[in-house]
Formats: structure tokens, sequence, C-alpha cells
């Protein structure tokens, strides 16, 4: 007769590509998914159970609750109303409030400040008058953005001189969650630190992530990031001290600048994030994986990189995986979504032992798929 346990189920609300890595990541540790999406073509239902259903539905998700352990989050932007109810029904990690601070720009920077993170100059815009005095605090280059439901860019306006104050408003002074105007940095780079915490408030950190963006979308990281000295523990602080304020548990990413060699709080993704993407093959535990084990309460695996990755990021539709595939080290991740404009479609991670033969392979699978620019910064450090 066996004695094996009954096995885990792990509710995932959001049904985009981190939901099916994350169900992906969920299996080998014998812990079932379960994704609630509003979308029928949701692409983690192609590796797991989908339940149809709006965040609002809450018939839906009376009886989603009850089928599942614990709760989790494919991205931010579900409605913390919902988390709380559902987190009154069955255990919700991350919890609501640190999704609902992750939600609000204005109260991330606020609560950055409170841990004791530099931030941009910011200010609360509500109104048009607000405007002209934030810019008045804050100067220019600025940028306008929406305080929720922003992401990749979008919900934003470059401000770079006063007289733009009209067009960003009639860009985004109808948004009903307030904006925010921040001060405008010329960054020397941009990192990020993946975190995860347990329930027990085991914490660990990935090794600091250098990033590179196109149109406000991730292109391309590189993990290790090179040269980082004493800012991977400085980030590492600041992570654990945030964690702890918010009795995080589960993974999250802080996005990160850094200027005259200090680092500036730019966001925080409470979720597994596209930076962390090269943890999958680069890492000896994928980020994935290890929030799988936070927020059901498992050890945590090790952080430790494995040598050097790259990842690149594919937006809007999959190039010819052929390159990467025969790459020593290369690894293709599809996450069967069709095409569109500024779309998330896939990514492929490179690893090498050391950054020399990490470059000579990047370099040669961008020179086969003509993305030259895309890998050029990332071969720039390397």
């Amino acid at each position: 007769m066996s004695t094996r346990q009954t096995q885990s189920v792990l509710g995932i609300l959001g049904g985009g590509q981190l939901a099916r890595m994350l169900a992906i990541a969920a299996a080998p540790l014998g812990v079932k998914t379960l994704v609630v999406d509003s979308a029928a073509d949701a692409c983690a239902g192609q590796v797991a159970p989908l339940r149809l259903a709006d965040w609002t539905d809450f018939a839906a998700l009376e009886k989603f609750a009850a089928e599942v352990d614990v709760v989790t989050f494919d991205f931010e932007n579900v409605p913390a109303d919902t988390a709380h109810w559902l987190a009154e029904r069955v255990a919700v990690f991350p919890n609501p409030r640190a999704l609902a601070v992750a939600q609000d720009r204005l109260a991330e920077k606020t609560l950055f400040r409170e841990c004791g993170l530099q931030t941009p100059a910011f200010e609360a815009v509500d109104t048009r008058e607000d405007l002209e005095r934030a810019l008045a605090k804050v100067g220019v280059p600025s940028i306008l953005k929406t305080r929720r439901l922003g992401y990749d860019g979008k919900g934003q306006f470059r401000i770079k001189q006063r007289s733009d104050a009209d067009a960003a408003w009639e860009t985004l002074g109808a948004n009903a969650h307030g904006l925010i105007l921040e001060a405008f940095v010329p960054f020397e780079r941009e990192l990020s630190v993946l975190a995860v915490r347990t329930r027990h408030g085991d914490f660990r950190v990935w090794p600091l992530t250098q990033n590179w963006h196109t149109d406000g979308v991730l292109s391309m990281s590189l993990a290790p990031a090179p040269e980082v000295g004493a800012l991977q523990a400085r980030a590492a602080a600041l992570a654990r001290t945030l964690a702890e304020q918010l009795d995080y548990v589960g993974v999250f990413a802080l996005e990160l600048f850094v200027k005259d060699g200090e680092l500036l709080g730019n966001e925080m993704a409470p979720r597994v994030h596209n930076s962390g993407h090269w943890t999958i093959e680069g890492a000896i535990t994928s980020q994935f994986e290890n929030h799988v084990r936070a927020v059901l309460g498992l050890p945590l695996g090790d952080t430790s990189a494995r040598g050097c990755s790259a990842m690149f990021n594919w937006i809007g539709e999959l190039p010819d995986a052929t390159p990467v595939l025969n790459s020593v080290d290369g690894h293709w991740h599809d996450y069967g979504k069709q095409s569109r404009p500024g779309r998330k479609v896939g990514h492929a991670n490179v690893c090498a032992q050391d950054a020399k033969t990490l470059a000579a392979r990047v370099a040669e699978i961008a020179r086969a798929l003509q993305r030259q620019d895309q890998a050029a910064p990332a071969l720039q450090v390397l």
C-alpha cells in the first residue's frame, strides 16, 4: 500500500507565461496547479487546468478556493479586494498587503524610503495644478506615471520640458487612480535583485542581474551582473528589509538604478519576474521552483548561479529557434502565445561557465538571428 501523501494544489491567479512556468516547476515537486484567468486562450492552460473566471466572479472563486491549498499570483494587477476576499478562505502568498503596496507607485516609493532605499524625487499628482506644483519641485526631465495598472512602460509620459505638461496631462490626467511625477534618472545601469522568503522567514537572493530595456520592455538580461562589488550585499540587505516589513512570502523582484555608485529603487514586482528567467537553467534552483517551495512551506533551494547566463527576451514574434538550439547550453522557451506587437512570446537562455565563453555564444546567436542590436549592450560588458 502506498504511503504517499495527498498532493498539494497551488492555485494561481492569472494564466500568462509566469503561471505557465510556475506550473512546470511545480510538477516535479509533486504539486498540482489550478489556474484562474478570464481568457480562454491563457497560455498557462496548455500545461495546467484552467478555470475561466473574472476577478469579481466570487461564486467561481469560492469554488476555486475550496480546491486549492495555497493561492499565488501570476501578475500584480489582480484587485487587492479579490486577494483580501480569498485570504479569508485560503492561504494567499504573497499577502494582500504586499500586493496592494506594489500596485500603487506612490505607496511603493514611500515604503522604499521607509526601508532605507533611496528613490528618484517624486510627487503625487491628482489635478492639473498638482502637476505644475510637482514640476516645480521635481523639475525636468521627469516622467508622469499612473499610480496603478502600469507595466512594461505603459501608463507613462516623458516630460522633457515644462511645455510638455499639457500633452502629459491630456494623455494621463483622466486616470481615476491618480498619478505620480518622478524625476528622470540618468542612471549608469539597471539592475534587479530577485529574492525569496518563506513563511518561516528563511530568506535568500540570487546574484544581481543587469537588464536592458527597449521601449520600456525588457530586452536582455545578464547574470551575474559584472563588477557589482558591494552592491550585491547592499541590494540583498534592502530586499530583506522590504520583505520583512511586508511579511512577504514567495519570490519578488526589486528593480534598481545605479547612479554614482548608489542604488535607487525603481519598482517592486510581487511575483516571479522577467529578469529572473535566466535562473531556469542558470541557477541551482530557479525562481519558479523556489516560489513554489516558499508558498507551500517547503525548504528553499540554493540560489547560486551555475556560471554566467544571458537571456534574450522575444517580443512580438518568435525568431528561428535553430541558432539557440544549436548553441552549447542554449535553451529555448516558447510561451505558446499568438504573435502580437509588444507581446512577450518567449525567451532564450544562453549559459556558460565563464564570461568569455558566454560572450562568444551570445554573439554567434545574435549574428545568426540578426539581433546584434539587442545583444550589443550585454556584449559590451561581458
